[in-house]
């Protein structure tokens, strides 16, 4: 027999209304009733229709995360800590009271994919998406995530951007959490410059990807300000695009290393890409830092582990993911002008040293 909200009413002595307050979590309860009606619940393993209840409310208990990879500790990290904040408030009792599902959506960095899921979140009045990592540069691509964007909040779904920036158009974000990668790639490059590097090739991300174009715009700040790759095609010549994956890094670095034998740093667009680039080197009967350093950006878990270490650039990916969950959730709220810029951290360690001379 199927348990209904009157049942739960009934056990718990209070009205259909009072239930269905406390498990939408959509308006004040004294505690010793939402506890009454939560036994009740259990007692009786009463399950709240969530397709029939999104009908009633403005929106559903689902909140959707984006991202490109779930595979790449870049995206897990942030997707698992804004999940612990959208689950609840993980006292472990398996009450639904009030909590929300966060379901992961993998878009494996296709823009169509992007877009896919944001339309079955919509038809699912999700409360929320969270939407993470870089995002695509195509114009018509950025329309339409606008145009969808502003459709789901209309509804009522609440967007937050988790590093990544806001688009050009479009006014429906709660808040966007954009990483310094502009920055922190022009700090990088300093500290190559600073130990004596003069020919440093840089292994970019895909071209269209916001930040692929931000970290090498920040590279590229930091050589010209030291009149470096000034001359015509010199930046270029010294870079390559490829995915943000380990062969891309073993494959461009040797690219790099037949191009300009005189390099004796390669700057990698992130860590995993920092593997293969090692690889390469080591490949080449090369050895890091002593004939070529070698640096990552986001300080994943495995870049300390490195042999030597890696110098990367930080990034909190953790404490953003959570913020963007409680963005999301709205118990924080949202930055002065819905932007905030979060820094990046230089992490300095083996795999650079000053260029062996002669």
């Amino acid at each position: 027999m199927t348990v209904t909200l009157a049942d739960v009413a009934a056990r718990a002595r209070v009205s259909p209304a009072t239930v269905s307050r406390v498990l939408n979590g959509n308006y004040p309860v004294a505690v010793s009733t939402r506890e009454r009606v939560l036994r009740a619940v259990d007692d009786l393993d009463y399950v709240l229709n969530g397709p029939a209840s999104s009908l009633a409310a403005a929106t559903s208990d689902l909140v959707g995360i984006l991202v490109n990879d779930i595979a790449d500790p870049f995206f897990g990290i942030m997707a698992g800590a804004a999940q612990t904040e959208i689950g609840g408030p993980g006292d472990g009792s398996g009450r639904a009271g009030g909590e929300k599902l966060a379901v992961i959506c993998n878009t494996g960095g296709s823009p169509e994919r992007e877009l896919t899921y944001l339309t079955l979140l919509q038809r699912q009045r999700a409360a929320a998406v969270v939407l993470t990592g870089g995002a695509v540069e195509y114009p018509t691509h950025q329309a339409a995530m606008a145009a969808k964007l502003a459709k789901l909040a209309d509804a009522g779904t609440r967007i937050v951007f988790c590093g990544r920036p806001p688009l050009p158009e479009g006014d429906a974000l709660v808040a966007a959490l954009a990483f310094d990668n502009r920055g922190g790639g022009r700090r990088l490059t300093e500290h190559l410059i600073s130990l004596g590097h003069r020919r440093i090739g840089y292994v970019a991300g895909p071209s269209e990807r916001t930040t692929t174009r931000h970290r090498l715009e920040g590279h590229r700040e930091a050589l010209r300000a030291a009149g470096l790759g000034t001359e015509p095609g010199g930046e270029e010549q010294l870079t390559v695009h490829g995915p943000y994956d380990r062969r891309s890094g073993y494959e461009a670095t040797l690219d790099i290393l037949r191009r300009e034998p005189g390099v004796t740093a390669v700057v990698a667009a992130n860590d995993t890409v920092a593997l293969g680039a090692c690889a390469a080197v080591r490949d080449q009967g090369l050895r890091i830092p002593q004939d070529i350093s070698v640096a990552g950006f986001d300080d994943l878990p495995f870049s300390v582990d490195a042999v030597p270490a890696l110098t990367t650039v930080r990034l909190p990916l953790f404490e953003a993911g959570a913020r963007a969950g409680r963005l999301a959730m709205g118990k924080e709220n949202p930055p002065p002008g819905g932007i905030a810029t979060i820094a990046a951290e230089l992490m300095i360690r083996g795999s650079t040293a000053p260029p062996r001379m002669g």
